[in-house]
Parts: structure tokens; sequence; C-alpha cells
């Protein structure tokens, strides 16, 4: 058995004035420095893990720092991680994009297994390369534990992917930010054993901007 622990990055500047992130390299804010270090001290307390992978941005890469340091660890870069490629609508707010493309923004919202961002990635393109990672990492990583940080978008997929569940239900699960899910594989199947895990940051401000949920039914 493999157990995964999977982790949102904390909070940037653009979770907080809701701005469409994707492959933006963005820092994390000061809240998310500290959700970070929240996050490791849990991880740390509970659990012995023997990697951590992340997604390349600097983000999730500084929150897989704060993790791999107090674990005794290096952050391992993972390309297939990395955040959807938001295309056309990486910086712009969630108003901006509404005006520009009306139909495409609420196929985002409301059917967003069929949506197309212009010039960007479907969530079956994302699922794929983030299933392909995981897979990846529990052959290398068969009966240890393993830290794996990513996005959002990048963890719901996987989240509906492990339990065989339509990306059509993508808004039916909640990431915040720095939040953890420990899932476990076998020969049989995975078993999830906790979803978007936030006990660590209850003395931490939680903000997470639009794109994280639906606007709409």
């Amino acid at each position: 058995m493999t157990r995964f622990i999977l982790v949102r990055h904390g909070e940037t500047d653009w979770n907080r004035i809701e701005r469409f992130r994707g492959r933006a390299d963005l820092p994390l804010s000061p809240a998310g420095l500290a959700q970070a270090e929240a996050a490791a001290q849990r991880i740390a307390a509970d659990w012995s893990p023997s990697a951590a992978y992340t997604s390349p941005l600097t983000r999730a890469l500084q929150t897989a720092q704060a993790i791999a340091s107090r674990c005794g660890l290096v952050a391992q870069p993972y390309p297939d991680l990395v955040d959807i490629d938001y295309g056309a609508w990486q910086g712009l707010t969630p108003e901006e994009v509404q005006r520009r493309w009306p139909r495409a923004y609420h196929a985002w919202y409301r059917v967003p297994h069929v949506a197309r961002i212009p010039d960007g990635e479907t969530l079956d393109q994302v699922k794929t390369r983030a299933i392909r990672a995981i897979s990846e990492i529990g052959r290398r990583h068969e009966d240890q534990t393993v830290v794996v940080v990513s996005h959002s978008v990048v963890n719901r997929t996987i989240l509906l992917g492990i339990l065989e569940t339509g990306l059509g239900r993508f808004w039916h699960v909640r990431q915040d930010t720095a939040a953890l899910n420990v899932f476990e594989s076998s020969p049989s199947g995975f078993v999830v054993v906790s979803l978007n895990d936030t006990c660590h940051l209850r003395s931490q401000p939680s903000r997470n901007g639009l794109q994280d949920k639906p606007s709409a039914p």
C-alpha cells in the first residue's frame, strides 16, 4: 500500500483578489507562507513521508519546501503536477472573463467537463497527466508515504479520477488553500481517507478566489 498526502499550495495574492492563476508563477503571500508552515508541522507530526513531489510553480514549490524541510526531505519538482493552463484567461478576474467569453465562462462553472478555455487545457487533459503522475509516483514508492503538492484544479481531477467519478462533479470537491487530502493505493484500487482537511489552519485566515468555487449551480 502507498499512502498519498495530497496538498494544495498556500495562499497567493491572486487568491485574495480573484484572478485565474494557471501557469502564472506566483509566490505565496505572507498568509500563504504561514499556511505552508502549518501544513508542514501537521504532516511532520502525523506521518513519516519518504518523499515530497511538487508542481514546479513557485507557490507549490514553496509549500513543498516547507513540508520537506520539516520532514528531512528535498522537494522534487514534477512537471505533470503543474497547474491547469488557463490560456487566454490567465491573469484576468472572473468578471473580465465573463464579459469577454460569456458562453465559455458559464460552461466552466456549470458543465466544466465539456468547457473549452480559449488557448487553454481541458479538465480531461489535466486529469490525464495528473493521474499519470500519481501512478508513476506510486510505482516509485510502494508501501511508503509520499507528499504531493499541487493546485486546486489538479487536485480535484486526481481525487475524481481515483474515485472513478466523472469530471462533471468537479465543483463538488472543495480544495482550500493548504488543505490536505489523504488516499491509499493497493492492488485492489484506491481508498480515500480524508478530503480537504484544514484542521491545521484553524488559527490562519482562509481566502479563496472565485475560480475555486462555482458562481452558479
